[in-house]
């Protein structure tokens, strides 16, 4: 019985991988330098698991920025606008086209736009999605996967596990971009070059195992990607006999694909039973004889300790029908979601961090559920200790706050009256211009203010000496904003560390790690909260801040809130109880600080919601329940205002084509969604639905450092001005601005209020 791990986090114990990155892109170290923190980096985390006792470990899991991006650079599936880029005679290396495909490239005489960046299926990490023409082709480009595997035989002694996105499931993260031809049609090109890389890895590299990645295989499928399935892996196996192919789906079921995936030749199929522990008995049915399972019995996903009964009971049940040489032990699916080491967190309250368990942890568990197994039940009685423990503290159950969820009524999730007459109240009461400018809420967090909260905590700086530097901060970005000829203004959000960790330190039932960073995308990482109790508000969150920067200037402020749903998603949630419950929790607190906001003069109020698409469960089957919850607490959250008061709500990297009936009937007074790297394409959902709110389509791409002219920013607004009245457009950034830098920001949003007085000359209503 072998342990094997999907994939292992990348930036380090202490954003190493995010401070060598940040540091090249801003010419203070050399290349040399950047990959020497890499090296380092992998190594350790090769050692590292190899201590662990884990049997396959896993390469090519590591990534500069992205590892779907990783893969169309192996694949030389380079968009043609990158060429200058490839060919540059001013010396780019590979990495500098790595990066340039990833954030856009403004220098040297060219201009090139990002390629589009979504969600990874249902989590807050982010992919660079795949560009293919009908004429796409392919071939190996980039050298990166055999230096790694060479680099951990030497590290290792002995052969690692490359980890490989599949070819079906590669082509369906892409995108088509001209008409008239489907991506999946490009399996016929693709799998040649796969077979190339695999013979490679074993001629040259001695590779034993290889996982191939396929997700797609537990989401509801077409006959023509069933086919797509047969035809990649047949060819696979005809043409790479001697290599051993691990399968690998999670986040869910294999559902109706259990014969599908169990049909298809390959050497071992791991499947997620954390997502889909009922799937087992079916898969072990339908499982040809002699191909191996992969039990992801351990969450990849959250960070509570594993309840070593239900897994070893599964794991039992296997090798009674299988064998143990036919059974390998492994997390649910890549530890890439989960942060690096709970034995950082010395602040955590004792009895609390004794129920939890990061990514260096679940690798024990996956090495003690085999010990136990093979008979050591000590290590089960201590499990099931903690277990206990965390059921029954009263740490977690709050009565008064499971009473107001009883007490919830249908009237509290309807604003008073529908948008037509809320518009009408609104529009008198602001006097906004056509296409009225605003931004999404934060502006950049300069070294200076990050400086400003370290002193804090260390007791350099009074909490006074901490709120003037802030009101300092505050004052300088309204004025600039009043300058520039912003219309809506934001503060700024200087006060806040993160939209859900602020949020959350200021609730009851979160806590917060000191070290618990997780990959959001490229260099961004985020350090979620972990929801371990009922959750309550105990005080004013943003009121003072908020009312502090309307007293500083004439024009309509925003009040800045994060939405429950997004809340949640970005948090490592609770596991005893539904997440709507915990949902419509967070949802009653928001709710107290809407009115309260309210009260305080701020007629204008966003809560943020990015996260309700990505919380979509991936079957459709499983979509009404979860939007109907989700949807209820964003009306729950915003419904407690006057009609004259103005809710926004803000959702960015998603597809809504399938949900925008939902979205409308959040009944958010304005949306702001991003569209800028998608060319306003997220748009025609909203046309074709006939969306009847206002919406603020993103102009300027911030995950970008290239600053967009006045003219790109038009020829967007015309795009959208296509689809969408005019009437009822915003112009907008796509997202907070907090991981920019001023210059840049500056002269964009200069731009974009330039683009937006351009509009107004060439446009009437």
């Amino acid at each position: 019985m072998l342990t094997n791990n999907l994939g292992y986090p990348r930036v380090g114990a202490n954003r190493e991988l995010k401070k060598a990155c940040e540091q090249y892109w801003a010419g203070k170290i050399t290349r040399h330098q950047l990959f020497l923190s890499a090296k380092d980096l992998r190594e350790q985390h090769w050692r590292l698991q190899e201590a662990a006792g884990i049997d396959l470990i896993p390469c090519n899991d590591f990534s500069f920025y992205d590892h779907v991006l990783d893969m169309s650079l192996l694949l030389g599936a380079i968009p043609l606008r990158y060429a200058p880029v490839v060919t540059d005679i001013r010396g780019n290396a590979e990495i500098d086209l790595y990066f340039a495909m990833a954030r856009g490239y403004q220098r040297d005489g060219l201009d090139i736009t990002a390629m589009e960046m979504t969600k990874w299926f249902d989590t807050n990490y982010h992919y660079i999605v795949p560009e293919f023409s009908a004429g796409q082709t392919f071939k190996v480009f980039s050298q990166k996967l055999y230096n790694e595997c060479s680099a951990t035989k030497a590290v290792l002694g002995r052969a690692p596990k490359p980890v490989l996105i599949g070819p079906v499931s590669y082509l369906l993260l892409g995108k088509e971009k001209e008409k008239g031809f489907d991506r999946i049609d490009l399996i016929k090109k693709l799998v040649p070059v796969y077979i190339e890389i695999l013979n490679k890895l074993k001629d040259d590299y001695k590779v034993d195992w290889v996982q191939l990645d396929e997700p797609f295989l537990s989401l509801d499928l077409t006959d023509v990607q069933k086919k797509a399935f047969r035809y990649a892996y047949e060819e696979i196996r005809n043409k790479c006999p001697h290599l051993k192919v691990m399968l690998a789906s999670y986040f869910e079921g294999l559902g109706d694909n259990v014969q599908l995936a169990c049909s298809l030749p390959v050497c071992a199929l791991h499947i997620d039973l954390v997502r889909a522990p009922q799937q087992l008995e079916e898969v072990i049915q339908a499982l040809p004889p002699k191909v191996s399972l992969s039990l992801g019995v351990v969450d990849g996903r959250n960070i509570w300790k594993n309840d070593y009964h239900h897994s070893s009971t599964l794991i039992q049940k296997s090798l009674e029908k299988l064998g143990d040489d036919r059974v390998f032990v492994a997390p649910s699916c890549s530890l890439l979601h989960t942060p690096f080491d709970l034995d950082k967190e010395t602040a955590i309250a004792p009895e609390i961090r004794n129920w939890m368990a990061f990514a260096k942890q679940k690798l024990t568990e996956v090495v003690h559920l085999k010990r136990i197994v093979q008979g050591e039940t000590a290590l089960l009685d201590e499990n099931q200790a903690a277990l206990t423990n965390r059921r029954t503290s009263p740490l977690i159950h709050k009565d008064a706050v499971k009473q107001r969820i009883s007490a919830i009524r249908e009237d509290d999730t309807h604003r008073k009256s529908v948008f037509a007459v809320r518009q009408q109240l609104q529009n008198a009461r602001f006097g906004l211009p056509l296409f009225p400018t605003t931004t999404i809420g934060s502006f950049p967090q300069t070294d200076e203010i990050r400086q400003l909260r370290a002193r804090l905590k260390k007791g350099e700086l009074t909490l006074r000496q901490y709120d003037m530097a802030i009101e300092s901060a505050t004052i300088e970005a309204i004025r600039w904003q009043e300058q520039i000829g912003l219309d809506v203004l934001v503060h700024g959000e200087f006060e806040r560390n993160d939209m859900v960790e602020y949020f959350g330190e200021h609730l009851e039932g979160f806590l917060f790690t000191q070290y618990g960073w997780v990959q959001s995308y490229g260099s961004r990482c985020v350090k979620p909260p972990v929801i371990y109790g009922d959750v309550s508000r105990t005080g004013d969150i943003t009121v003072r801040w908020s009312r502090y920067a309307q007293e500083q200037t004439s024009r309509m402020m925003k009040g800045m809130l994060t939405g429950p749903v997004t809340i949640l998603q970005w948090s490592f949630v609770r596991d005893d109880q539904p997440r709507a419950v915990t949902t419509n929790q967070i949802a009653l607190a928001i709710r107290d600080e809407v009115v309260a906001l309210e009260s305080a003069g701020i007629r204008m109020i966003q809560i943020d919601e990015p996260a309700i698409r990505e919380g979509l469960p991936l079957r459709k089957k499983d979509w009404a329940a979860y939007l109907d919850w989700a949807v209820r607490a964003f009306r729950l959250s915003a419904s407690g205002v006057k009609d004259e008061t103005q809710i926004h709500t803000h959702m960015c990297y998603s597809e809504f084509n399938d949900i925008i009936e939902h979205i409308a009937a959040m009944d958010a007074d304005v949306i702001t969604i991003e569209t800028s790297r998608s060319q306003m394409e997220l748009l025609e959902a909203f046309a074709d639905f006939k969306y009847p709110n206002e919406i603020g389509p993103g102009v300027y791409d911030i995950h970008s450092p290239r600053i967009p002219h006045a003219e790109e920013m038009e020829a967007l607004l015309e795009k959208a001005v296509a689809l969408l009245p005019a009437r009822n457009l915003w112009v907008n950034p796509d997202c907070g601005l907090k991981t920019r830098k001023w210059p840049e920001t500056k002269q964009a949003l200069i731009n974009m209020v330039q683009a937006a007085r351009m509009m107004r000359e060439r446009v009437t209503v």
